[in-house]
């Protein structure tokens, strides 16, 4: 660990930031350049006092998992990732399987989304990055580790509560689609990479998936019209439109629905109202 070039580094890009630049209010009275350190440890989920020491080289070694946070709340690009994790002491991540890396372009759009559901996730439909609204109507993942956070996973593990939130007449439709889509990941990532573990433990665990993934489909479906059932709402019809890193690793994905609608009051209720009502709508 090279504490002098890690904590230069994080230095200098924080103070590269700007707080419009991570979706921050600007405010008035500033001292500093850039974003302050507690803003930075705010966005990586982590306190303020450890975040300052490595930044004053007296921090411990932060852990991978630290750095991914770390990254995504400085907008690092892959390259200045890969630096950070190797001054930190870690190799850098496979870039087939970047965990919590999450690209910075898709953050930029993200942070300017605050009045509709819109999310980041990966290949195998693990949710990376998620705003209120889009909390609000999926439910707050962030407690989930291992399998449990990719949807794809949970689909055809937890049928009785994660299909609750599609009608009924279109699960079937949204259980092929599921397949198709990790038999693309399968596709791109192959057989000894995390696609081929998931598909292994699916094919164990769960009939219905084995028997959809011998249909051999494979399709990338995000642009979509489709109705999702809310506990509180009820149904809410909303179109799905999809934005992909240009290795289309990941992909953010942005619900509206349609200008003037009921639907559309819905999602306003969303965004004023968050999770917090909502916290066991999962």
């Amino acid at each position: 660990m090279d504490r002098s070039a890690l904590a230069d580094f994080l230095t200098r890009h924080r103070e590269a930031l700007r707080p419009v630049d991570v979706g921050l209010p600007t405010g008035s009275r500033r001292r500093t350049p850039g974003l302050r350190r507690e803003e930075v440890a705010a966005l990586a989920a982590m306190s303020t006092d450890y975040y300052t020491r490595l930044e004053q080289r007296r921090g411990p070694q932060p852990s991978t998992q630290m750095l991914a946070a770390i990254a995504r709340a400085l907008r690092l690009t892959p390259d200045e990732r890969d630096y950070l994790y190797r001054v930190a002491g870690h190799s850098a991540p496979d870039r087939m399987s970047a965990g919590e890396y999450v690209a910075p372009a898709l953050l930029r759009v993200l942070d300017r989304l605050a009045d509709t559901p819109a999310m980041v996730i990966d290949r195998l439909g693990e949710r990376l990055v998620a705003n209120g609204p889009a909390r609000a109507l999926f439910g707050d993942h962030s407690g989930y580790s291992g399998w449990e956070r990719s949807e794809i996973y949970r689909w055809f593990t937890r049928p009785d509560t994660e299909r609750l939130r599609y009608p009924e007449d279109d699960r079937g439709r949204q259980s092929r689609a599921q397949v198709a889509s990790l038999r693309a990941a399968y596709g791109v990532m192959g057989s000894s990479s995390r696609a081929g573990e998931l598909v292994r433990e699916l094919q164990r665990l769960s009939p219905e998936f084995a028997t959809l993934w011998e249909t051999h489909e494979v399709a990338r479906r995000f642009e979509d019209h489709k109705v999702l059932v809310h506990p509180q709402l009820g149904p809410i019809e909303l179109d799905c439109q999809v934005l992909f890193t240009e290795d289309q690793s990941q992909a953010l994905l942005v619900l509206t629905a349609a200008p003037h609608s009921e639907d559309e009051e819905k999602l306003r209720l969303l965004a004023v109202l968050g999770t917090q009502q909502f916290a066991d709508s999962r």
